[in-house]
This record gives structure tokens, C-alpha cells and sequence, in this order.
């Protein structure tokens, strides 16, 4: 019998379904985490909460408070390039507020709402807050890449560096600010949205005193 004729099971997934698990889980792991606390929710609650097994949670994730990170990284290419394309002249807080009303989703990734519950948890679950500043650190030297590219300097050059610090912190800020406010009045989702994009605008126009 060959190789071939021998193997059995099912087929390995593909890289796109295993960042739809990927992110099936996160939408899990912060909607037990809402309705219980993390300290109360374990990975085998996750895992029957998607259809999978306690093992493959922890194959994707090694704690259940990383299972969030999905949530939180999918937007940090698109905003590395739209640094990139951020045109000389043009304020940068103004700039990003016409993308975020457009898509918000460069910002707090697919789901704002879901997005907005797990940043107010980062308030009283120091693992999620870990996690949370954890993502940021990761995506600042993205961030500097972009800026160095859109001034045509070296990457390890400092001033993209620290124009990088100021922008990742401006965004982090804003985006707490924003879901933390959320939490004490009740607005519609294209309100919301506005709002967000003018909290995103008047951080990134300070910050932007600095990196023009």
C-alpha cells in the first residue's frame, strides 16, 4: 500500500478557515467573559460554545484571555497603509476620521460592538488589559515602518519611531475613551460610529502637532 492510498482522516484546513475558528473563538471566549467574568469562564466552555474541542482552543491560543486577540489585531495592516497613503498637507486626525466613516472597522475590526464590550472588560480583568496593550506594542513598529516608508526614511530611523509611539498611543486612547463612554449612554450604531470617528479625529489631530 502506498503513502498516498494510506492516509485517512479528515483534510488539513485551509489558512483562511482557520482564521475564521480563530475568530469564531474570540467572539465566544468575550461573550462568556461579558456574561460571567474570565475568572468563571474555562476553555471548555469556549470550545462547546463554537463546536470544538477545549484542545483546539488551546492549540490556536495559549490562554483563554489571548483568545480575544483576533478581535484586536484585524485592523493593523490596513491602518499601516493608510499611513502610508496619508498625503503631505492633509491633517492626519481629519484624514482618518473620513476612513473610519467609512469603514470602522479599521479600527475595532469587524464587530465594534463586540470590540467595545472586551475593551470596558479591559478595565477590571488585568489579563485582557495584558492582552490588550499587548496587541498595541506588536502594531507600533508596523506603524513605523509606514512612517518611515511615507517619508522615505530608513526603517530603524528614530523619528518614525517616536511619531509611531504618539500615533499608537492617540488611537489607543481614543478607541478606550470612546468604549468607555459607550458603556453610560445608549446610542444607535451610526451614531456611535460618528462618534468614534470624532474621538479618533480630535486624538489624532493632537497627536499630530507632533508628526507633521
Amino acid at each position: 500500500m502506498t503513502a498516498s492510498r494510506g492516509r485517512t482522516g479528515r483534510p488539513p484546513l485551509t489558512e483562511e478557515r482557520k482564521a475564521e475558528i480563530r475568530l469564531e473563538i474570540a467572539h465566544a471566549a468575550v461573550e462568556l467573559f461579558v456574561d460571567q467574568g474570565v475568572a468563571a469562564t474555562t476553555g471548555e466552555q469556549i470550545g462547546q460554545a463554537v463546536g470544538v474541542s477545549a484542545r483546539t482552543v488551546w492549540r490556536y491560543f495559549p490562554s483563554k484571555e489571548a483568545c480575544v486577540r483576533p478581535l484586536l489585531t484585524a485592523g493593523i495592516d490596513a491602518l499601516a497603509a493608510c499611513l502610508r497613503q496619508w498625503r503631505p498637507g492633509t491633517g492626519l486626525g481629519d484624514a482618518f476620521a473620513r476612513i473610519l466613516e467609512a469603514d470602522e472597522r479599521l479600527v475595532v475590526g469587524p464587530d465594534p460592538a463586540t470590540v467595545g464590550a472586551l475593551v470596558r472588560l479591559t478595565r477590571t480583568e488585568p489579563g485582557l488589559r495584558a492582552v490588550w496593550l499587548q496587541t498595541y506594542d506588536e502594531a507600533e513598529p508596523a506603524f513605523a515602518r509606514a512612517l518611515a516608508d511615507r517619508a522615505g526614511l530608513p526603517a530603524d530611523d528614530l523619528r518614525p519611531a517616536i511619531q509611531a509611539a504618539m500615533f499608537n498611543a492617540a488611537l489607543r486612547a481614543a478607541v478606550e475613551h470612546h468604549a468607555w463612554r459607550a458603556a453610560d449612554t445608549a446610542t444607535a450604531p451610526a451614531t456611535a460610529r460618528t462618534e468614534l470617528a470624532e474621538a479618533i479625529r480630535a486624538a489624532l489631530t493632537a497627536a499630530a502637532e507632533g508628526l507633521a
